[in-house]
């Protein structure tokens, strides 16, 4: 080959390697602002809007139908179920069709050598047209691969029902959280208007002795001192303010509430204690039955069971049937379409080498399942006592507090009293409405701490916040099937199916 035409082929060899190169473009910032775009509009498309105050049941509604944590829950649900589907098509025979074009550029010809002298013996010939067309379609089953798919597939069922088991755990926590965050965003619906007003009386207060500081009235140390306490309390004021106003966010975060849209609770006067009236062996025979991860554990089992049966499935030969049709457009064959169709057995002789070591793998998988089933079993029971003890000493501290709340109150009451009658000064009458602030901001979130604890000890158990079944998917509907098992509960009775809500 000359030098050009080797340049040439390097060239080309060159040219194609590199049209072969991938090369990675940033994304524009356009295109990710109308993502931005798009993502807003359909994080919160479609939702009811709110109307009034809104209650316990409701938020923990809108956190089931809205949450983006539990639409994902969903959406896995549903791809587990399509995957399914798709796993079921592994058990039909192998069906294939082939259709098309065959030429070559000359003659398919070809003679006969007689093997006892050399010499040719037919002279060149051809039984095949230059140009064809040609169409088969096959089928094959094989009884060895039907069973092992099966097998696949009821694996694929239970990792479908694994998803459900998941999603039940998710709306168990939202539901949790969406109940912690509720009963604070109580405590600061009733706590900031009090901060607010108490921290504008301090600043007030606290201009006036900068004034009489200035114009040089009374005692500057005992001015500064003043100033110097009224700041305490406002640094006071603002740490309690920081610990409520975040609060109300959190709660509409939960429930897929636009940031910054105005959020008003319904509250209550009263402090209803929740009583347990369940006995603690019923919810341990319940968190051993019920809690999503045992059940997860045991379909995980089970699937490890079938993983033992597939191995043992496949030391087996397999029969294989198989029929076809076919057309070849070559004139010189007598029959131009034709079917045919066998059976034969296929044995893969090394798998009878390998079977053994795969069983011990499976078995082993069995074992693995089962002990962590049982070490699960015993984290599940933890759980359960531990809420069982929060709660107790969360009761133990909201009576602690409310009694010192009721104190403080009956103080400030006469506190101000004395303030009116002049007997008083305006600095120790703030200090007694911070003290009493500080009282009441202390019990309210020690009351959102016991109704978190009584909550924390169903969700322990397993027990799902909602029932089988739900009127409608509209959040009243909902919320009514919650408030509905809560008061279940709270009368004692816990003896309800396991459940799978569909919410859209």
């Amino acid at each position: 080959m000359k030098r050009s035409q080797k340049l040439f082929v390097a060239s080309l060899l060159a040219l194609a390697v590199s049209g072969c190169a991938v090369k990675s473009e940033p994304i524009e910032r356009s295109v990710s602002e109308q993502r931005a775009k798009s993502d807003l509009q359909s994080m919160y498309k479609g939702q009811e809007p709110l109307s009034g105050p809104l209650t316990l049941h409701q938020a923990m509604a809108r956190a089931v139908k809205y949450n983006l944590e539990g639409r994902l829950k969903i959406m896995e649900e549903a791809l587990a179920k399509r995957q399914l589907d798709l796993a079921s098509f592994d058990m039909l025979p192998r069906m294939a069709l082939d259709a098309g074009y065959v030429g070559r550029n000359n003659v398919s010809a070809s003679s006969s050598q007689s093997v006892r002298t050399g010499t040719q013996s037919l002279e060149p010939s051809t039984s095949q047209d230059r140009d064809r067309e040609v169409a088969d379609l096959t089928m094959v089953w094989n009884v060895l691969d039907f069973g092992v798919s099966y097998i696949s597939a009821k694996q694929q069922g239970d990792q479908r029902l694994i998803v459900q088991e998941r999603r039940r755990k998710v709306i168990n926590t939202i539901v949790q959280d969406v109940r912690s965050a509720y009963w604070r965003a109580m405590a600061a619906e009733r706590l900031l208007k009090q901060i607010d007003s108490l921290m504008a009386r301090v600043e007030t207060a606290r201009g006036n002795s900068q004034s009489m500081s200035e114009q040089r009235i009374g005692d500057p140390i005992q001015a500064l001192g003043y100033q110097r306490s009224l700041i305490e309390a406002t640094r006071q004021l603002e740490e309690q303010r920081r610990a409520l106003s975040l609060a109300k966010t959190e709660l509409a975060t939960l429930i897929n509430l636009p940031l910054g849209t105005e959020l008003t609770l319904a509250t209550q006067d009263d402090y209803v204690i929740p009583e347990l009236k369940v006995d603690l062996a019923s919810l341990e025979q319940e968190a051993l039955t019920s809690r999503p991860e045992l059940r997860e554990q045991d379909y995980q089992s089970r699937i490890s069971a079938a993983e033992t049966r597939k191995a043992m499935l496949r030391l087996l030969p397999g029969l294989e049937f198989s029929a076809g049709g076919h057309y070849d457009s070559n004139s010189f064959l007598v029959e131009q379409g034709w079917a045919d169709y066998g059976v034969k057995v296929t044995w893969n002789l090394f798998s009878v080498i390998s079977a053994p070591a795969a069983i011990n793998v499976a078995k082993a998988g069995e074992e693995v399942a089962t002990a962590r089933r049982q070490a699960m079993s015993i984290a599940v029971l933890a759980q359960l006592y531990v809420a069982n003890a929060n709660y107790r000493e969360a009761l133990r501290q909201f009576k602690t507090n409310q009694q010192l709340s009721d104190i403080d109150g009956q103080i400030v009451g006469q506190l101000r009293n004395r303030y009116k009658a002049a007997g008083l000064g305006e600095l120790d009458l703030i200090q007694g409405e911070l003290n009493t602030l500080q009282a009441d901001l202390r019990r309210d979130l020690s009351y959102a701490d016991l109704r978190n604890a009584y909550g924390q000890i169903f969700a322990s158990a397993g027990l799902d916040p909602l029932p089988d079944q739900v009127q409608s998917t509209e959040v009243q509907s909902i919320a009514t099937a919650l408030a509905n098992r809560e008061a279940a509960w709270a009368a004692g009775n816990i003896t309800v199916p396991v459940s799978h809500v569909q919410t859209q």
